[in-house]
């Protein structure tokens, strides 16, 4: 069985796709530095039909062209309709469910090559690593304009094999420009319609997603959050109808099976990375929590 990272990032992309290029080479861009799918269904099938969960080290933007797919990120379950434009981000834990038959995307993957357009701490806020995934339905104008930045960069790397990368590096800046704009207006938009309560609950799952290999107590979210203990647990009880300490063990699980089943490392040493006491203590954890202990899990097919 394979024991490396199934990580989704461009060798492992080039891996998959290369074997197909004589039927989608019109609808894929590969190389070093940035990839992109315009608008086929087999391009990204083959992607997403991958042993998953996978993960992603690098930025991804994209347009939902039509089609509609079920897909986890981070936790949560995210229903992709046509006008949707998505983002996800490095860190990023992909679970695909569904995927239609009409399903088309246009979109693109900036690997760690690309020279990012801004400098360290001037990242627009959408992208400085606070989000790790969103999703944006938005008006047809918008998709349009997104469409056509997609289309000129989608020409440019075309044109040559050494395309005109400054010229590139702008585009993406403006296409990430306007991602952030609508980003941030649905986030003003979510703040005047949603109650307190849901956006503490959003915040606090962000937080678990982000920490949960570190911190696996309520005691630091709440802290984090300049809560108490108690008010978080119920917000979150009430929000949700699952416990907060039941978010932080859902999270954590998902990292350890990952862990598990797809590197050499031991159970001591995730043990140790993951911040339990001993790897006694960390064998019983996810065998009250998965009916398994971590050595039979990783041995399971």
């Amino acid at each position: 069985m394979n024991r490396q990272p199934q990580l989704m990032d461009v060798t492992r992309m080039r891996d998959i796709l290369t074997p197909h290029l004589s039927q989608i080479r019109e609808h894929v861009f590969l190389n070093s530095e940035l990839g992109m799918v315009r608008g086929d269904h087999k391009v990204f099938s083959l992607l997403m039909r991958q042993t998953s969960p996978f993960v992603i080290n690098d930025n991804r933007l994209g347009i939902i062209m039509s089609g509609e797919a079920v897909i986890n990120f981070n936790l949560q379950d995210r229903h992709l309709t046509s006008g949707t434009l998505v983002y996800i981000g490095p860190g990023t834990i992909i679970h695909p469910k569904r995927l239609s038959p009409d399903l088309r995307i246009f979109g693109m993957g900036l690997f760690s090559n690309f020279p990012m357009p801004f400098a360290q701490g001037q990242m627009p806020s959408a992208f400085n690593g606070q989000v790790r995934d969103f999703q944006l339905p938005v008006s047809e104008e918008h998709i349009a304009t997104a469409q056509h930045i997609l289309e000129t960069i989608w020409q440019m790397v075309h044109v040559t094999d050494n395309y005109h990368r400054p010229t590139v590096t702008a585009l993406v800046a403006a296409l990430m420009h306007h991602y952030d704009q609508l980003f941030n207006q649905q986030i003003d938009q979510l703040a005047n319609s949603r109650s307190r309560e849901q956006t503490i609950f959003d915040r606090f799952l962000q937080l678990v997603t982000q920490h949960c290999t570190e911190h696996h107590q309520i005691g630091y979210y709440a802290d984090r959050m300049c809560l108490t203990e108690r008010y978080l647990s119920t917000v979150v009880r009430q929000t949700s109808g699952t416990t907060a300490k039941d978010w932080i063990d859902r999270a954590l699980i998902t990292r350890i099976k990952i862990e598990l089943r797809h590197t050499d490392k031991s159970s001591a040493q995730i043990a140790e990375e993951m911040h339990f006491a001993n790897p006694s203590f960390f064998s019983k954890y996810f065998r009250r929590l998965t009916g398994m202990t971590p050595g039979e899990y990783k041995n399971y097919s």
